[in-house]
């Protein structure tokens, strides 16, 4: 098969870019081209932080902030919204105005290469995790911080200033 078999093969495979790639076309296309993500902030009105639990094949088990890739045409201010609604399951109030900009380089090459746009975020200390049926050490599980955790996932240290 040459390469523009192979392209139009890899192309009838995705249903809708603006909804997602097949996991094994993301993992290739993230080992080609840097990926562009906005991560999520999320602070109440006491300044605690909240946090998910992260423990994958990508990052060693540690807290993270809440983030995801952006899709095909999709703006920014939507996937933020996105996110929200995916990791914490609920909307957040958001400054537009993002507090940086960074690129983060890992070692490991799937997944290895990110833009990511950091976002202030705002959400009630009356927002309580639901977690169900999650333990504290269980992927996605949620948590509010009074400060930042010492065990933040690496590729977050980036932000600890932030927080």
């Amino acid at each position: 098969m040459n390469i523009h078999d192979a392209i139009e093969f890899l192309g009838k495979q995705i249903s809708n870019p603006l909804v997602g790639l097949p996991e094994e076309l993301f993992f290739f296309i993230s080992r080609i081209t840097p990926m562009v993500n906005v991560d999520l902030l999320i602070k109440d009105e006491n300044e605690r932080i909240l946090l998910s639990w992260r423990d994958d094949s990508f990052h060693d088990a540690g807290w993270h902030i809440p983030g995801g890739i952006v899709r095909f045409k999709e703006k920014l201010e939507e996937r933020v919204l996105k996110v929200a609604e995916t990791e914490i399951g609920t909307v957040v109030e958001y400054d537009p105005v993002p507090i940086t900009i960074n690129q983060i380089i890992c070692e490991h090459n799937t997944r290895g290469h990110f833009i990511s746009i950091l976002y202030r975020c705002f959400l009630s200390s009356k927002y309580i995790p639901e977690n169900i049926g999650l333990s504290n050490k269980d992927q996605g599980y949620l948590m509010w911080h009074n400060s930042c955790p010492v065990n933040l996932i690496k590729v977050h240290e980036i932000y600890r200033e932030y927080m």
